[in-house]
């Protein structure tokens, strides 16, 4: 058995967007995921706006859960509705692998899957590995973290989800139409050191 994380999520105020639009996020995210996992089978959506993914490293997982929280948060404007997203990571053994990441079975699934199930309302990242000790200092800081996260607005969140695909801030500038300083005052004002201290320290954590 490897071990594995899979992330399981949904998004939040999906319904409150038109059909068509609703038709287009899903594709262009459906494509997003396959990009990031580099194999189909390791990315799905399913039951309209639920979503489920797998990662071999920690350090991956947790930045694309977080990047995949701006994009939707990126959407907004354009969905006519403040969009983001719930997601748990599982960290554990694979069983198996099936053709797609639902046929798929083990320990990362099960606990991704089943922490999802019972996720608080103001909870949009949790993760859960089998050691209780490391889930309540994971609990703990996320927690702290969302009251960051949970606030970004949707400038923020571009400015993020670019920064997270290893763009410059003056790639970034060019890309958003607007100065390298704003690039800059708007990373700052999402605390993202705080945020890059606190994926450091998990990353430590879960691996120790």
């Amino acid at each position: 058995m490897t071990k594995a994380y899979v992330i399981t999520g949904d998004i939040i105020g999906f319904t409150g967007i038109p059909a068509k639009k609703r038709k287009k996020l899903l594709a262009d995210s459906s494509a997003l995921l396959v990009s990031w996992t580099g194999d189909p089978a390791y990315a799905s959506i399913f039951r309209g706006d639920s979503f489920q993914l797998l990662f071999k490293d920690i350090g991956t997982a947790l930045q694309r859960s977080i990047q995949l929280r701006c994009w939707f948060k990126k959407h907004s404007e354009w969905a006519g509705t403040m969009l983001d997203a719930r997601m748990v990571i599982g960290a554990g053994k694979i069983s198996y692998y099936g053709k797609s990441v639902l046929d798929s079975d083990g320990e990362a699934f099960h606990l991704s899957g089943r922490a999802f199930d019972k996720l608080e309302a103001d909870e949009n990242l949790k993760i859960i590995t089998s050691d209780s000790g490391k889930n309540e200092q994971l609990h703990l800081i996320l927690s702290l973290a969302e009251d960051i996260m949970g606030n970004w607005t949707v400038n923020q969140a571009e400015v993020i989800y670019l920064l997270l695909e290893g763009k410059t801030q003056q790639q970034m500038a060019d890309e958003l139409n607007i100065g390298q300083s704003a690039v800059n005052n708007r990373i700052k004002l999402a605390k993202w050191k705080q945020i890059e201290k606190m994926n450091r320290y998990i990353e430590t954590l879960i691996k120790s």
